[in-house]
């Protein structure tokens, strides 16, 4: 009767697993360094510029729309600790999230998906080279590491945009930047950073997942690479709600 829940579940065990080999190959020799630092630039340095229009965007408006709603109560003054909070605790890590995610893992999904259609995941394993380790492990450190950094320079663009609303748009008198960094607390920093670890995680094994699924020539690519993305953005959607019930209560 439950028949219908057996291909998931073993979708999900099989990603689990990969998960968990691409993590024990960081600890394992060799380590391709020079594939790192690749995919460090494609995921990291390749993303930058989207991931600054979209902080400063952001921080222009939710300052328009909250200094609007503040005006009516005579707190425009507060426009700062808003920002600063959505922005760091929430905006700045599922926003920087979602654009990675539509970039790079339909990047990974296609180009591992490329090469599992064209049997040169085969050829490494017949030459004694393991393909989580050459392929994923790579990326997942990559990622791991620049996530966080984008959303830091998306959160600190996201800011300059809202004072740029707040002191040239919309003249709110007063310092800006003093009370938005006042504003945060430990706990908010804390989320900030680890939501985008969670899902630099999620963002590479899952692109990486999907690619190495990948069957049925260049049609399947498509399909792997489309499905990478759409399950990554559901997973940084849950994940979100996950962490953010977890610090309600610390």
């Amino acid at each position: 009767m439950l028949d219908f829940l057996k291909a998931p579940v073993e979708e999900f065990q099989d990603f689990i697993l990969l998960g968990f080999r691409a993590t024990i190959n960081i600890f394992r020799s060799p380590h391709y360094a020079d594939d790192i630092f690749q995919q460090m630039d494609i995921i990291g340095v390749g993303s930058l510029p989207i991931v600054i229009m979209i902080g400063f965007v952001s921080g222009v408006i939710m300052a328009m729309q909250m200094g609007r709603a503040l005006s009516q109560y005579g707190a425009q003054g507060e426009v700062a600790e808003f920002v600063s909070i959505s922005l760091v605790r929430e905006l700045g890590p599922l926003l920087t999230a979602l654009l990675v995610a539509g970039r790079n893992s339909s990047g990974i999904a296609s180009e591992i998906g490329s090469m599992k259609v064209t049997e040169q995941l085969d050829a490494m394993r017949a030459l004694g080279t393991d393909p989580i380790q050459k392929l994923v492990t790579p990326r997942l450190i990559a990622a791991a590491l620049m996530l966080p950094l984008l959303t830091i320079i998306s959160d600190f663009i996201g800011l300059i945009g809202g004072w740029v609303v707040a002191h040239i748009l919309l003249h709110i008198p007063g310092s800006y930047w003093t009370p938005a960094w006042q504003a945060l607390v430990p706990n908010d920093l804390a989320q900030g950073l680890l939501k985008p670890l969670v899902f630099a995680i999620v963002i590479a094994m899952v692109g990486c997942f999907y690619g190495i699924r990948t069957t049925g020539g260049t049609q399947g690519v498509g399909k792997a690479t489309t499905t990478a993305v759409v399950v990554a953005d559901i997973w940084i959607f849950v994940l979100t709600a996950m962490i953010d019930r977890i610090f309600l209560y610390l």
